[in-house]
C-alpha cells in the first residue's frame, strides 16, 4: 500500500484483498471496537436498547442486501422469513425444546427450505412478478402463523423463555447488547467476504445482466437459488433472535410494514453495499424515535394519532428522495466525503469552456 498526497494506491494483490487496508481504517475500526466494548459503562439502558435494535436490524438488512443488492432478486417477503424463524422457535419451545442448540439449527433448516421453495419461481419470474410472488409467500407464512397462534390458545401469542447455554442465561439489556452486536459483526464479516467470493461475483453478474452471466458459464439457476437460501437462512435465524430477545412472538409483529422498513434500510443505506446495509439499518431504527420526538413536540395530544402515518410517509419519502437524488445512499455520501478529504487540496475542478 502506497500513501501519496492524493490518497492511497494499492500496489499488490495482497493489499487489494485486505479488508482493512489503510492505517486510518485500522485505527477507526479499533476505536469503534473499543467504543462498543465500553459503551455499557457509560450509556443508559435506553441507549443500549437502541444499539441492540440497530444491530438486530443490521442482520436482517445484510441478509436482504445479499438477495436484492447483490443478486438483484426483488423481495417483498422479508417479514415472512422473519416470522418463519420466530414461529419455528415458538413451536419448538411449546414442545419443550428450549435449548438454542436445537432451535437455531431447526430454524435455519426451515428458513433454507422456505428460501428454496420461494426461490424456485425466481427462475421464471423477474421484477414486479417476482416481488408479488414473495409478497404472496409473506401472506401464506403469516396465515399459517396466525392459525398456529389461534390453536395454541387464542390470539395472545407465545411467551419465549430466555435462551440458556449451559449455565449462561441471556437475560438483561447488557447481555443482549453484547450478543446482538457480536452477531451483527459476524454477519457483516461473512457478507463482506461473501461479496468478494466466487458466489458474490456471480450474483453481481446476474444482477447486472443474467443473459450475459449465463453466456460466460455462470449457472444462473443455481446461484439465484443459493441467494434466496442464504438470505432466508440468515433472516430466519434473525427471527429466532427476535423471539428470544423480545420474549414474546405474535403475528402482529410481522406485518407488511416490517418488509417496507427493511427495503428502506438497503435503499437508504445503499444497494449492494454491506456498509450501506448497516448504515441504513441504524438510520431506519433511529428515525421513528426522531419522528416521535418531533410530533410530540409539535402536538403532544395528537402524537398517538399521527406518529404511525408520519413514520410510514417518512419511509416512502426518503426512499423516493434517495432513489432520485442519491442512488448510492448513505454510503455514497460517505464515500464522497471521504474522497474530498483524501484528495484535498487537489480537488477536481471542472474545465471552463474557452471563449
Amino acid at each position: 500500500m502506497a500513501a501519496l498526497g492524493g490518497g492511497y494506491f494499492k500496489t499488490s494483490y495482497e493489499a487489494d484483498l485486505a479488508l482493512v487496508d489503510t492505517r486510518l481504517r485500522r485505527v477507526a475500526l479499533g476505536a469503534l471496537v473499543v467504543a462498543l466494548l465500553v459503551l455499557p459503562r457509560f450509556a443508559s439502558g435506553f441507549v443500549l436498547d437502541l444499539v441492540s435494535q440497530a444491530a438486530f436490524a443490521a442482520i436482517g438488512a445484510l441478509a436482504l442486501n445479499v438477495l436484492t443488492g447483490l443478486a438483484g432478486q426483488i423481495s417483498l417477503g422479508h417479514a415472512g422469513f422473519l416470522a418463519a424463524g420466530a414461529f419455528t422457535t415458538a413451536a419448538l419451545v411449546e414442545r419443550g425444546l428450549v435449548s438454542p442448540l436445537v432451535t437455531l439449527p431447526a430454524t435455519a433448516l426451515v428458513g433454507g427450505v422456505l428460501g428454496l421453495v420461494v426461490g424456485m419461481p425466481s427462475l421464471r419470474l423477474k421484477g414486479l412478478y417476482l416481488a408479488l410472488g414473495t409478497l404472496a409467500m409473506h401472506h401464506v407464512v403469516l396465515y399459517a402463523a396466525g392459525e398456529m397462534q389461534a390453536r395454541a390458545g387464542g390470539n395472545t401469542g407465545f411467551t419465549i423463555p430466555p435462551p440458556r447455554l449451559g449455565g449462561l442465561v441471556f437475560r438483561g439489556t447488557v447481555a443482549w447488547y453484547y450478543a446482538l452486536v457480536v452477531l451483527a459483526a459476524l454477519v457483516l464479516f461473512l457478507v463482506v467476504n461473501l461479496q468478494r467470493s466466487r458466489a458474490g461475483r456471480a450474483w453481481m453478474a446476474i444482477r447486472d445482466r443474467d443473459v450475459a452471466a449465463a453466456s460466460v458459464g455462470i449457472d444462473v439457476a443455481r446461484y439465484k437459488l443459493s441467494a434466496f437460501v442464504w438470505s432466508s437462512v440468515v433472516t430466519a435465524l434473525a427471527g429466532a433472535l427476535f423471539a428470544y430477545h423480545r420474549g414474546f412472538v405474535s403475528v402482529e409483529a410481522f406485518g407488511f410494514f416490517v418488509a417496507v422498513e427493511y427495503i428502506a434500510m438497503i435503499i437508504i443505506g445503499g444497494l449492494g453495499s454491506a456498509l450501506g446495509a448497516v448504515l441504513g439499518a441504524a438510520f431506519v431504527t433511529l428515525l421513528p424515535y426522531v419522528i416521535d420526538a418531533l410530533v410530540a413536540g409539535v402536538s403532544p395530544d395528537a402524537a398517538q394519532y399521527y406518529v404511525f402515518p408520519a413514520k410510514f410517509g417518512a419511509f416512502g419519502l426518503l426512499m423516493a428522495l434517495f432513489l432520485l437524488f442519491e442512488p448510492l445512499g448513505l454510503v455514497g455520501i460517505w464515500r464522497r466525503v471521504r474522497n474530498w478529504f483524501a484528495l484535498w487540496p487537489f480537488r477536481h475542478r471542472p474545465l471552463r469552456a474557452s471563449s
